[in-house]
Protein backbone atom coordinates (compact mmCIF):
# COMPACT_ATOMS: atom_id res chain seq x y z
CA UNK A 1 0.00 0.00 0.00
CA UNK A 2 0.93 3.65 0.00
CA UNK A 3 3.49 4.66 2.58
CA UNK A 4 6.24 7.15 3.02
CA UNK A 5 9.48 5.50 1.94
CA UNK A 6 11.82 4.37 4.68
CA UNK A 7 15.55 4.29 4.01
CA UNK A 8 15.93 0.78 5.41
CA UNK A 9 12.92 -0.83 3.71
CA UNK A 10 12.81 0.90 0.33
CA UNK A 11 16.04 -0.06 -1.40
CA UNK A 12 14.68 0.11 -4.93
CA UNK A 13 13.77 3.82 -4.95
CA UNK A 14 16.01 6.64 -6.05
CA UNK A 15 17.96 7.96 -3.01
CA UNK A 16 16.87 11.50 -3.86
CA UNK A 17 13.45 10.65 -2.40
CA UNK A 18 14.96 9.98 1.03
CA UNK A 19 16.88 13.26 1.36
CA UNK A 20 14.19 15.13 3.26
CA UNK A 21 10.73 14.81 4.71
CA UNK A 22 9.34 16.87 1.84
CA UNK A 23 10.95 14.58 -0.72
CA UNK A 24 9.43 11.56 1.04
CA UNK A 25 6.01 13.25 1.00
CA UNK A 26 6.33 13.97 -2.73
CA UNK A 27 7.27 10.32 -3.30
CA UNK A 28 4.26 9.23 -1.23
CA UNK A 29 1.98 11.39 -3.37
CA UNK A 30 3.40 9.73 -6.47
CA UNK A 31 2.52 6.38 -4.91
CA UNK A 32 -0.99 7.71 -4.20
CA UNK A 33 -1.32 8.48 -7.89
CA UNK A 34 -0.41 4.86 -8.70
CA UNK A 35 -2.87 3.63 -6.06
CA UNK A 36 -5.65 5.73 -7.59
CA UNK A 37 -4.98 4.07 -10.94
CA UNK A 38 -5.18 0.65 -9.29
CA UNK A 39 -8.34 1.74 -7.43
CA UNK A 40 -10.05 2.60 -10.71
CA UNK A 41 -8.95 -0.71 -12.19
CA UNK A 42 -10.38 -2.58 -9.18
CA UNK A 43 -13.66 -0.67 -9.50
CA UNK A 44 -13.93 -1.59 -13.18
CA UNK A 45 -13.19 -5.28 -12.58
CA UNK A 46 -15.59 -5.38 -9.61
CA UNK A 47 -18.37 -3.94 -11.75
CA UNK A 48 -17.65 -6.49 -14.48
CA UNK A 49 -17.86 -9.25 -11.87
CA UNK A 50 -21.34 -8.01 -10.93
CA UNK A 51 -22.64 -8.43 -14.47
CA UNK A 52 -24.39 -11.59 -15.56
CA UNK A 53 -22.01 -14.30 -16.76
CA UNK A 54 -23.97 -14.49 -20.03
CA UNK A 55 -22.79 -10.97 -20.93
CA UNK A 56 -19.09 -11.77 -20.52
CA UNK A 57 -17.00 -11.46 -23.62
CA UNK A 58 -14.71 -14.35 -24.60
CA UNK A 59 -11.54 -12.27 -24.01
CA UNK A 60 -12.49 -11.12 -20.49
CA UNK A 61 -11.45 -14.36 -18.72
CA UNK A 62 -13.79 -13.78 -15.78
CA UNK A 63 -14.42 -16.61 -13.29
CA UNK A 64 -17.73 -18.47 -13.23
CA UNK A 65 -20.09 -19.59 -10.43
CA UNK A 66 -18.89 -19.36 -6.83
CA UNK A 67 -15.41 -18.31 -7.97
CA UNK A 68 -17.00 -15.16 -9.37
CA UNK A 69 -18.43 -14.22 -5.96
CA UNK A 70 -15.14 -15.00 -4.21
CA UNK A 71 -13.20 -12.91 -6.74
CA UNK A 72 -15.66 -10.04 -6.25
CA UNK A 73 -15.15 -10.16 -2.46
CA UNK A 74 -11.35 -10.16 -2.90
CA UNK A 75 -11.40 -7.22 -5.32
CA UNK A 76 -13.81 -5.17 -3.21
CA UNK A 77 -11.68 -5.83 -0.11
CA UNK A 78 -8.56 -4.64 -1.93
CA UNK A 79 -10.54 -1.65 -3.25
CA UNK A 80 -11.44 -0.49 0.25
CA UNK A 81 -7.92 -1.15 1.58
CA UNK A 82 -6.47 1.01 -1.22
CA UNK A 83 -9.10 3.67 -0.67
CA UNK A 84 -8.17 3.80 3.02
CA UNK A 85 -4.44 3.99 2.19
CA UNK A 86 -5.07 6.80 -0.32
CA UNK A 87 -7.08 8.91 2.12
CA UNK A 88 -4.44 8.35 4.83
CA UNK A 89 -1.61 9.40 2.51
CA UNK A 90 -3.48 12.49 1.34
CA UNK A 91 -4.28 13.47 4.93
CA UNK A 92 -0.63 12.95 5.88
CA UNK A 93 0.53 15.14 3.01
CA UNK A 94 -1.96 17.86 3.92
CA UNK A 95 -0.79 17.72 7.54
CA UNK A 96 2.81 18.05 6.34
CA UNK A 97 1.89 21.10 4.25
CA UNK A 98 0.10 22.66 7.22
CA UNK A 99 2.98 21.85 9.58
CA UNK A 100 5.54 23.29 7.16
CA UNK A 101 3.40 26.42 6.84
CA UNK A 102 3.77 26.40 3.08
CA UNK A 103 2.13 29.44 1.56
CA UNK A 104 -0.84 28.64 -0.68
CA UNK A 105 0.74 30.73 -3.42
CA UNK A 106 3.62 28.23 -3.52
CA UNK A 107 1.32 25.36 -4.40
CA UNK A 108 -1.00 27.01 -6.91
CA UNK A 109 -1.73 25.05 -10.02
CA UNK A 110 0.32 26.03 -13.06
CA UNK A 111 -1.36 28.10 -15.78
CA UNK A 112 -3.18 26.23 -18.56
CA UNK A 113 -0.80 24.89 -21.19
CA UNK A 114 2.20 24.96 -18.85
CA UNK A 115 4.85 22.39 -19.79
CA UNK A 116 7.37 21.71 -17.00
CA UNK A 117 11.07 21.75 -17.94
CA UNK A 118 12.72 18.40 -18.46
CA UNK A 119 15.09 18.99 -15.53
CA UNK A 120 12.27 19.45 -13.04
CA UNK A 121 10.67 22.51 -11.59
CA UNK A 122 13.25 25.25 -11.23
CA UNK A 123 13.59 28.75 -9.99
CA UNK A 124 12.88 31.46 -12.52
CA UNK A 125 16.02 32.51 -14.38
CA UNK A 126 16.78 36.11 -13.37
CA UNK A 127 19.30 36.81 -16.11
CA UNK A 128 18.83 34.62 -19.16
CA UNK A 129 21.23 36.66 -21.32
CA UNK A 130 24.34 35.25 -19.61
CA UNK A 131 24.17 32.02 -21.61
CA UNK A 132 23.83 29.90 -18.47
CA UNK A 133 21.59 26.87 -18.87
CA UNK A 134 18.60 26.79 -16.58
CA UNK A 135 18.65 23.94 -14.06
CA UNK A 136 15.99 22.57 -11.80
CA UNK A 137 15.82 23.27 -8.08
CA UNK A 138 17.06 19.80 -7.17
CA UNK A 139 20.10 20.18 -9.44
CA UNK A 140 20.88 23.54 -7.82
CA UNK A 141 20.66 21.97 -4.35
CA UNK A 142 22.98 19.12 -5.34
CA UNK A 143 25.54 21.57 -6.71
CA UNK A 144 25.27 23.70 -3.55
CA UNK A 145 25.83 20.64 -1.35
CA UNK A 146 28.82 19.59 -3.48
CA UNK A 147 30.43 23.02 -3.13
CA UNK A 148 29.80 22.98 0.62
CA UNK A 149 31.46 19.55 0.81
CA UNK A 150 34.47 20.84 -1.15
CA UNK A 151 34.74 23.85 1.16
CA UNK A 152 34.57 21.64 4.25
CA UNK A 153 37.27 19.30 2.87
CA UNK A 154 39.56 22.20 1.99
CA UNK A 155 39.02 23.74 5.43
CA UNK A 156 40.01 20.44 7.11
CA UNK A 157 43.06 20.13 4.83
CA UNK A 158 44.18 23.69 5.68
CA UNK A 159 43.70 23.03 9.41
CA UNK A 160 45.78 19.82 9.15
CA UNK A 161 48.55 21.68 7.30
CA UNK A 162 48.55 24.47 9.88
CA UNK A 163 48.71 21.92 12.70
CA UNK A 164 51.65 20.18 11.02
CA UNK A 165 53.58 23.48 10.80
CA UNK A 166 53.17 24.23 14.51
CA UNK A 167 54.42 20.81 15.67
CA UNK A 168 58.16 21.18 16.52
CA UNK A 169 60.66 19.04 14.64
CA UNK A 170 62.23 16.24 16.74
CA UNK A 171 65.65 17.30 17.95
CA UNK A 172 68.80 15.54 16.82
CA UNK A 173 70.36 15.44 20.31
CA UNK A 174 71.23 11.77 19.98
CA UNK A 175 73.53 12.35 16.98
CA UNK A 176 75.97 14.50 18.99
Amino acid sequence: MTSVPDQETELDIDPIWTTSRTARQIYALGEVEKDITRLLSLAASSISLLTLPQTDGPEENLPQGEERSEQFVLEVSEYFERLDAIQSAIRSSLAHIRHARIAPSAINAPPPGFIPPSLGVGLPQLDSDDGKKSRGLQEERIERDAWQGILAALTRLKAAQDAAKTVPEPSNAMEE
